[in-house]
């Protein structure tokens, strides 16, 4: 999940060989994400969906607005700095795989469905400092930008793409699930939080969603996955059955009131859904909270943001 203040892969023996050696030069196949150094900083055109305006800024400059968009104030510089590389990483990759220009000619927006959260009047000193330490850093692995997922808090474990996101393509190789110590930093609310939908509301919310499954008659969690987080959940309805990735669900009924999938108590009794769990967020990649707890204990942004992956690396593509 994103805080705001709180996405595939992808005749005769030559071919063969032609395919084999694509294979051998990286796990992806695609050389549109390919990490490549640069003269200078790039112009990029931003989409902002509030006003349907479209505008040209230096990448730093935007890079600016979605740090402040993504992450709570006064928080630590170092926090900052590693999310302004995920936030590069997430720019690049997304622009090399053709931003929004089929939509609005852009290469990105600020729409936070389609791309990152952007905030430009929360913009800090602090985060103008952030931006600037790690100016051009961007996350790779391969040669080739990350997918630079990040969440609030992992709840003490993180989670593969396809555990976490219901991702269908192939697992990344730099994804993988890692535990992680008690964090006294992270609020109470995302630590242990509890949530309750009557079914009337539960039908309500899954129909806004596209899911008309009628009237609820029970819900039942059918599958987790290898860290205990909700992969299959099956709502039974007077209509239908519905079977849908533990991610699909949460974001149907509202991911800010059930903040994660990782459910330790779950019931459907007398039509009303309750459940309990830890964490906030998809569960992949970076947990923000955890970032918090590694700048006060002194790491530096690079090092946080490769802790959270295996075999990535920060590149600097441009000065």
């Amino acid at each position: 999940m994103k805080i705001t203040r709180q996405h595939g892969m992808v005749l005769g023996l030559v071919l063969v060989l032609i395919a084999i050696v694509s294979l051998m030069i990286s796990w992806s196949g695609n050389d549109g994400d390919i990490a490549r150094e640069l003269e200078e900083e790039p112009e990029i055109s931003v989409f902002f969906h509030e006003t349907g305006e479209a505008r040209t800024m230096m990448l730093e400059e935007y890079l600016q607005g979605v740090v402040a968009g993504e992450m709570f104030p006064d928080w630590p510089i170092e926090a900052y700095a590693a999310q302004a590389i995920f936030a590069r990483s997430f720019t690049m990759g997304f622009i090399a795989d053709g931003g929004l220009q089929d939509k609005y000619g852009t290469d990105i927006s600020t729409d936070i469905r389609e791309a990152q959260a952007y905030n430009a009047d929360g913009i800090t000193p602090e985060i103008t400092q952030a931006v600037e330490m790690t100016r051009g850093e961007v996350m790779t692995f391969d040669n080739r930008f990350a997918k630079a997922w990040f969440h609030a808090y992992s709840g003490g474990i993180t989670a593969t793409a396809v555990e976490g996101l219901g991702f269908t393509g192939d697992e990344p190789p730099y994804i993988t699930s890692i535990t992680l110590p008690e964090n006294e930093y992270a609020p109470d609310d995302v630590v242990s939080w509890t949530a309750e939908y009557p079914a009337d509301e539960l039908q309500t919310l899954l129909s806004k969603a596209g899911f008309d499954v009628g009237e609820i008659q029970d819900v039942r969690i059918v599958e987790r996955g290898e860290t205990e987080r909700i992969t299959i959940i099956e709502v039974e309805g007077s209509n239908r059955t519905e079977s849908m990735h533990g991610q699909e669900f949460r974001v149907a009924i509202d991911s800010t009131r059930m903040r994660s999938t990782l459910v330790n108590e779950f019931e459907f009794a007398d039509g009303v859904m309750q459940m309990s769990g830890t964490g906030y967020g998809h569960g992949v990649g970076l947990s923000q909270w955890d970032a918090f707890k590694m700048t006060k204990e002194g790491m530096d942004p690079e090092a946080i943001v490769t802790s959270f992956f295996e075999g990535v690396e920060i590149q600097k593509l441009y000065d």
